[in-house]
């Protein structure tokens, strides 16, 4: 082998494990990519394709609004944002001058009442008397008139003294008569109830359950707990019905409101549990809920400005459909949350997927008992009041014991 044979093939020996090291390598990265697909081929298969995520998702909640009942002028504000409240604590106070003064007139107008119908009653009486009165004087008259007229036919009794007799006869049908109208008139206006029930004296006994309800709507209180967020008023400001204040938050009646792609809602029904990460806590934390409605359309649908597409150049958009979930309650005590907070939602949509086991927060049904009770508070002024300018009569007709029982019921 010449010298220039042997140059020429040293070269050649040199290149080749450089060649076998590349095609080795290549070799390996395949297999590695291979593996991988096949990897994430089975991962799909056995476990992705019955996930749908999203982090179009937000956490929601009530906005309890704090609204006067009659207007007035603020003279104290007891919250303000951030601050945690509970359900009937005082909030705003409104000057309660003109609330007092009317419910003391309709306290007068209530006893001015209870004493007219107590009046009537004693009217009742004594035109019950009168007409016994009268039927007595009746039957003297008609005595007398027999009598007269039988010593008359007999010649010892006057003509015209039998006509006096008749005369007075008559006279006394009539002022029985009237008696009795006017006894009945009376027991017209009475009826057939006691003080506490009469029409009129319930009619005032109304009005005073309605100043006493506005003078305790001077107090704003909270209907729900929570945090105050948005407080608006400030003292001396005159507020009307209606008036937002502020508003309170109950964090402990929260959900999520995650918006799926139209492809990703057919899988989704009702029940599947589901796993979820907030940004303010990151993977660190995880809250478990569960899929408890479904939109009835797509966040566009409800817009202000529905989308017409019949018109033109039309581009599609992906729609999304909001989907409620509800959260454990656990993981809401243990973790806090707030509205708008962004989060990241995974829905288990296999077959064999089931609701999770323990409590979830019911984000249905919200309401509120303190207003229910305000107008309790008039029931013992109003029987006070009945007893104490209510006489009882002689056949326990009127019976002060009544007054408990009848005076209100809220009716």
């Amino acid at each position: 082998m010449s010298q220039e044979e042997q140059a020429e093939k040293e070269p050649q020996q040199a290149a080749d494990p450089r060649k076998r090291k590349r095609r080795l390598a290549l070799t390996s990265l395949a297999a590695i990519f291979v593996v991988a697909g096949a990897t994430y081929g089975v991962y799909w298969a056995m476990v992705a394709r019955y996930r749908q995520s999203t982090d179009d998702a937000y956490v929601a909640g009530n906005r309890v609004a704090v609204m006067p009942q009659e207007k007035g002028t603020v003279v104290a504000i007891l919250a303000d944002d951030t601050t945690r409240v509970h359900r009937g604590q005082l909030l705003v106070q409104l000057d309660d001058s003109n609330a007092r003064i009317a419910l003391q007139r309709a306290k007068a107008q209530l006893a001015a009442k209870v004493r007219e119908i107590n009046t009537l009653y004693a009217s009742e009486k004594q035109l019950q008397a009168e007409v016994a009165k009268q039927q007595a004087t009746l039957n003297l008259a008609r005595n007398d008139y027999a009598r007269d007229k039988d010593m008359h036919r007999l010649g010892y009794f006057p003509t015209k003294n039998l006509e006096h007799s008749a005369t007075l006869v008559a006279v006394n049908k009539r002022s029985l008569a009237a008696a009795k109208q006017a006894l009945q008139g009376v027991r017209a206006r009475l009826g057939n109830t006691g003080v506490a029930d009469n029409p009129a004296v319930r009619l005032a006994a109304a009005q005073v359950r309605a100043a006493w309800l506005a003078l305790q709507r001077t107090r704003i209180v909270a209907p729900v707990s929570g945090r105050i967020a948005k407080r608006s008023v400030q003292v001396g400001e005159q507020v009307q019905p209606g008036l937002a204040l502020m508003a309170i938050v109950p964090l402990h009646q929260l959900w999520i409101e995650a918006n799926f792609k139209e492809s990703q809602v057919g899988s989704i029904r009702i029940g599947q549990p589901v796993t979820m990460n907030a940004d303010v806590y990151g993977d660190a934390v995880t809250f478990h809920g569960q899929v408890i409605g479904v939109g009835a359309g797509t966040g566009s649908a409800f817009s202000l400005l529905p989308p017409q597409n019949a018109t033109g150049n039309w581009i599609k958009v992906v729609q999304r459909v909001p989907v409620r979930i509800a959260i454990a309650k656990a993981d809401l005590a243990q973790h806090a949350l707030r509205i708008g907070l962004s989060m990241d939602v995974t829905v288990e949509t296999g077959h064999g997927a089931h609701g999770i086991a323990g409590a979830l927060v019911d984000p249905g049904t919200y309401q509120t008992p303190v207003y229910d009770t305000r107008a309790a508070g008039a029931k013992p002024i109003i029987a006070r009041i009945i007893r104490d300018n209510t006489m009882v009569d002689e056949l326990g007709r009127v019976a002060a014991s009544d007054v408990g029982k009848k005076a209100d019921h809220g009716e």
